[in-house]
């Protein structure tokens, strides 16, 4: 199993939401957050000056089994990417266990 965690752009949470439930990943979650970029600059719009150091985003965490990890990662990747600064990223790990508390049924049973 594979724990999934992406930083996306707010704006693009319902395409990937979309593209997740597409290839059946039905159950994730998500939050508010915000984070400090690697971009210094704000950026002026209609004459005002934004900054851009402080980024809104949406951190979602997906668990999937080995075999749904290269579809759900080109979901997110399709679904979320602009080509501009601030798309966001994704980080991957190792998820040792996952139990479903209703059953007690764990491994992939407990995720789908």
């Amino acid at each position: 199993m594979k724990k999934i965690e992406a930083i996306i752009r707010k704006s693009k949470f319902d395409e990937v939401k979309t593209a997740l439930h597409k290839i059946e990943v039905n159950f994730f979650s998500y939050w508010d957050v915000t984070g400090v970029g690697n971009e210094k600059e704000g950026h002026v719009y209609r004459g005002i000056s934004y900054s851009t150091s402080d980024i809104q985003r949406r951190y979602l965490v997906i668990v999937v089994s080995d075999e749904f990890l290269d579809r759900t990662l080109e979901a997110i990747f399709n679904a979320a990417q602009t080509g501009n600064v601030g798309d966001g990223k994704i980080f991957v790990s190792d998820m040792l266990n996952a139990y479903r508390i209703r059953t007690r049924e764990n491994g992939r049973a407990g995720i789908n």
